[in-house]
């Protein structure tokens, strides 16, 4: 299994200027072989890495920079060029690759070596070749027999600098259960973001004053001289804000993910379409913001770490379809009560949906289970409503002391 790690950098003023000269002499080496991609026929990425050693012979500054993280930039142009091509195939309405201008290109990469994590005087720093030690705050461990196959150094907009370690662990994949005890289906949406078979709804988090601080910084430096120090001072803090909201979104993310993750057996979700979902007409911005493709990106890595079995079902009909008795009702987007003309079953609409999104998670893996549906099973009696701000991760005293939240 495969997971990246994510760890702050700390380093000084000459170690920053250090990294950010070696990711310019990246963006600079980038778009040298895009030059030559565009006037010369047949290359590959292997026949570019080949031209590397000679490039270095009349380019000294390339001598400073470590030779695998020259040959991953020639490596990341031709994976654009191929996803390029392949959204040309799907049909998507494509240009070229562009130029790489100042402040358009941010990371590099270090594989298989050239890096080593280091613990100096209790400490722990990241060494890279060419660069040196570099201090980094190493907030949680990795996991154990975990094998360091890359390093991408990224900095972000705000200036700060992050370590991506790409990890691989001998981990095996969950293998299906026979009989789970706690299975959950999930219903993911906007008025409530996620709402479960455990009769659980946790509302949509609110960034609205993180949006309307982020607009006036916008606002504020659309009135600056473009180039300016003034400007420059405020598109930095246009970065700060974004990153807030950012940082929190994904916070509520990991910690909701986290938390089926580690609770139940089998967990069955929509296999949505999220991007286009988004690239539909009305209410565009509220479905970017819920980032369901993340939530449930997040949801199948950590279900696979904690040897939760994932499944992804066809989400057709699991709206319309009794979770009783099967008969499809077309119900408008502002109904949101389900009540089945068929055999009078009412339940709460998203409640219903994730009934059924379980019914065919178990269906899918063929898991042996009772004849009757869900809902005459373990019909509920009532919806715990939980505040997305009470959403804590799964094993935390909070969540000891009081579930997800409070009724």
């Amino acid at each position: 299994m495969n997971y990246n790690y994510r760890y702050r950098l700390r380093p000084s003023n000459a170690l920053a200027e250090q990294l950010a000269w070696t990711v310019d002499t990246c963006r600079q080496v980038y778009n040298h072989f895009l030059h030559r991609l565009n006037r010369t026929d047949d290359t590959s990425a292997y026949s570019e890495q080949e031209q590397l050693p000679d490039l270095k012979k009349w380019w000294n500054d390339l001598n400073q920079v470590h030779s695998k993280v020259l040959q991953k930039v020639v490596q990341r142009l031709y994976d654009n060029l191929s996803t390029l091509r392949g959204r040309k195939k799907n049909g998507y309405h494509v240009g070229t690759l562009n130029w790489k201008a100042l402040g358009e290109y941010r990371s590099f990469t270090y594989s298989q070596s050239g890096f080593k994590l280091k613990n100096t005087s209790g400490r722990t720093t990241l060494w890279l070749s060419k660069l040196g030690e570099i201090p980094l705050t190493f907030h949680r461990d990795l996991p154990d027999n975990a094998d360091i196959k890359t390093v991408t150094i990224k900095q972000e907009p705000t200036g700060k600098w992050y370590a991506i370690l790409g990890v691989e662990t001998p981990e095996e994949s969950p293998e299906k259960p026979e009989n789970p005890e706690k299975c959950v289906g999930i219903d993911v949406g906007i008025l409530k973001y996620a709402h479960d078979t455990d009769e659980t709804a946790v509302e949509s988090l609110d960034l609205s004053d993180e949006r309307d601080r982020l607009e006036s910084a916008q606002r504020d430096l659309s009135r600056k001289e473009h180039g300016s120090r003034n400007w420059e001072k405020q598109r930095q803090a246009v970065a700060e804000r974004h990153a807030d909201l950012k940082r929190k979104r994904r916070d509520f993310l990991h910690k909701l993910s986290n938390y089926y993750a580690r609770e139940y057996e089998l967990v069955a979700v929509e296999d949505l379409d999220a991007k286009g979902l988004v690239e539909l007409p009305g209410n565009s911005r509220n479905r970017a913001g819920a980032a369901w493709g993340t939530f449930l990106s997040m949801l199948e890595y950590k279900c696979e770490r904690e040897g939760t079995y994932f499944v992804a079902v066809n989400p057709r009909g699991t709206t319309k379809e009794c979770a009783s008795c099967g008969v499809s009702t077309e119900k408008p987007l502002w109904v949101r009560e389900h009540s089945c003309p068929s055999c009078g079953f009412e339940a709460n609409r998203d409640a219903n949906a994730a009934w059924n999104i379980l019914s065919r998670g178990l269906e899918d893996v063929g898991v042996v289970h009772s004849e009757r549906t869900p809902v005459e099973t373990a019909l509920p009696t009532d919806t715990r409503s939980v505040s997305a701000k009470r959403v804590v991760e799964a094993g935390s005293p909070t969540l000891k002391r009081e579930p997800l939240g409070e009724r």
